[in-house]
Order: structure tokens, then C-alpha cells, then sequence
């Protein structure tokens, strides 16, 4: 795509993932559990150190960050703190398995919002659509081949998990694209203040 080739500061395009983030505790499961699997199934590449529940990701160029910051903050600052319980595993058939969030209302509350209030600012290239996740979930695998979908989750499907956090945040991910490694761009504290405080502050 021409516009990867842009080296200008300002017009290089990056990969973000708006993100919650479990205790560090639950995230160490999680991610051990990831390396499990990889091992026992022989899956290449290595899990990340976080545990991250996406809620969206979206390409854009470098210099319509600051308006998506400005953005996901008036929306985090409105937005009160809330429980997420994670149970048992899931799986779509032949491809991937995952870890159920079974508290799916408030998450799905707030990608809606963000999908109503800052979609415009998440798209730049007509091509791709920002990706807006619906059915939040901790994937385990995904892009299996059909044997190590069968034999995984001949196993997990009857293997127990619990895990919840309290979500205070959400935190906006980024790289370069075509780079391996996210870096963390901001963060967005759940506040839940009322409207006219939250217009108060914005100016």
C-alpha cells in the first residue's frame, strides 16, 4: 500500500489495539496457558507477557493520534469501572480456541460507544474497516490446523477455568506496521462522571 511507503513523521501508518488489562496475577495464568498450549500443540511463536482483552483494532496514520487520544479519553471519563469474569473455554469450530467472558454486557456497552462516537477517527484507508470486538474473549489458539483444533479441544472443552478483574481502564496499544512489538500509546482511566463535569474538564 502506497502510504506504508510514507517515511515523513506524521504520515507513517500504525497498527493500534485498544485493550483492558486483567491483575497481573490472572494475566500470568492466562499467558501460561498460552504457553502450554503452544508446546503441547506445536504452535510457533511466543505468547505475549500480557494477558490483553481486545475491544478494538484499527490501522490510522501517525498524525490523527492525538484527536483518537482526545476522543477515547472523553469516552473513558463518562465510563464507570466494571467487573469482568472470564469461565471455562470456547471455541470456533476448526479454528480457534479461547477463554469465555461471561460478563459480555458493560464490554459490549462500551465498544458500541466507542464504534458510535470515534469510527470516523479509526478509519483511514477504505479498505479496512475498524475491527470492533463484540464476543469479548482471551484467545488461547487461532489459526489452527484441524488436527490441533480437534485434539485441543478434545481436551479444553472439558477443562475448568475461573478468573475476574475489576476494569479501571483501558489502554490504546501501537506499531508500526509490519513491527512485532505493541508499545503503549495512553492510557484512559474509567471515571464515570457525570456529562457537565465531563465537558467541564475538556476545556
Amino acid at each position: 500500500m502506497a502510504t506504508k511507503e510514507i517515511a515523513m513523521p506524521g504520515y507513517r501508518v500504525f497498527e493500534y489495539l485498544l485493550v483492558l488489562n486483567p491483575h497481573s496475577e490472572l494475566s500470568d495464568k492466562i499467558v501460561q496457558i498460552r504457553k502450554d498450549f503452544n508446546k503441547e500443540y506445536r504452535i510457533s511463536g511466543v505468547p505475549g507477557t500480557r494477558a490483553n482483552l481486545a475491544l478494538v483494532k484499527f490501522e490510522q496514520l501517525e498524525m490523527m493520534e492525538q484527536k483518537i487520544i482526545q476522543k477515547l479519553r472523553t469516552i473513558s471519563m463518562g465510563y464507570p469501572p466494571f467487573k469482568v469474569e472470564v469461565k471455562d473455554f470456547g471455541s470456533f469450530p476448526n479454528h480457534t480456541i479461547y477463554l469465555n467472558v461471561i460478563s459480555k454486557v458493560p464490554i459490549q456497552n462500551l465498544v458500541k460507544m466507542i464504534r458510535t462516537e470515534a469510527n470516523r477517527l479509526l478509519k483511514f484507508d477504505p479498505d479496512k474497516s475498524p475491527h470492533f470486538m463484540l464476543e469479548p474473549q482471551f484467545t488461547i489458539g487461532m489459526k489452527l490446523k484441524p488436527w490441533q483444533y480437534e485434539k485441543a479441544w478434545l481436551h479444553y472443552s472439558h477443562q475448568h477455568f475461573t478468573g475476574r478483574f475489576i476494569a479501571r481502564e483501558m489502554i490504546l496499544l501501537k506499531r508500526l506496521v509490519g513491527e512485532r512489538n505493541w508499545i503503549v500509546s495512553n492510557r484512559f482511566q474509567f471515571e464515570n462522571l457525570p456529562v457537565t463535569t465531563k465537558q467541564g474538564e475538556l476545556f
